[in-house]
């Protein structure tokens, strides 16, 4: 179930932190200096302390590391990345999980995804307004009752590490995999799943509240699943490639 908008933000903000999410996805390694530069390059004339509060509520940090970033939060239990060098040839091996931010024309919300690694097929989603572990839980919990993998990757955000989450996994006996901190390519096809979702759809549509939004997505993903090719998959689309259809 999906929460009311966040609509704190002042529309100057929410215009800008739009500008920010769209070229993010251009340059994910942009940390809040650069950000800041190339906002300024374009007239916006934004400070640092700005900007870096506008991609705290975004959720967003670049994808190389800065100073003091491999510092663990006291409270995270590290677990290794199992992905490297490892061929997967079926549906089932790996799943992935991300959260994305989601503007809207009146406030913004949170967007997250499982989705199955080799077939690119969409498993579970939800929106809400907070960054809050909670809601990642449940749409876990949601794909779980199709299915199980075998290895379960994602970065090392708090909703991820958080002992709800770990937890929800290690019952259900599946082993957990972590992105290395820095690393950009590490969960790399959820990351080309959040650039189809907003070029193809959110930023086009333009949703206007929440429940607008949900719609839409719903349309957006039924169609990903099932009518959209991938060049990835020899211009199949994830259903054909997945086990459930």
């Amino acid at each position: 179930m999906y929460y009311a908008p966040n609509a704190s933000e002042s529309p100057q903000n929410l215009a800008l932190m739009r500008r920010i999410d769209e070229q993010y996805l251009r340059t994910p390694f942009y940390g809040v200096p650069r950000m800041t530069w190339w906002l300024n390059e374009c007239g916006q004339g934004v400070n640092h302390k700005r900007v870096a509060r506008l991609m705290r509520r975004m959720g967003l940090q670049a994808t190389l590391p800065g100073p003091h970033t491999s510092r663990p939060h006291p409270e995270h239990v590290k677990y290794p990345y199992l992905l490297r060098g490892l061929t997967i040839g079926a549906p089932g091996e790996v799943w992935c999980a991300d959260i994305t931010y989601v503007p809207m024309r009146r406030g913004f919300m949170y967007l997250v995804a499982v989705m199955d690694w080799f077939s690119r097929y969409v498993i579970a989603w939800d929106v809400s307004n907070s960054l809050e572990s909670g809601f990642c839980v449940d749409v876990l919990q949601r794909a779980l009752k199709k299915d199980r993998p075998g290895i379960f990757n994602t970065d090392q955000g708090r909703q991820f590490t958080s002992a709800d989450f770990t937890a929800t996994l290690l019952r259900a006996g599946i082993r957990i995999s972590m992105d290395g901190r820095g690393r950009a390519l590490d969960n790399a096809f959820i990351e080309r799943l959040w650039r189809s979702v907003k070029y193809e759809d959110l930023y086009l549509r333009d949703y206007a509240d929440g429940h607008a939004l949900h719609a839409g997505l719903t349309r957006y993903f039924r169609f990903y699943n099932h009518r959209r090719p991938h060049r990835a998959l020899e211009n199949q689309t994830p259903v054909s490639c997945h086990t459930w259809h």
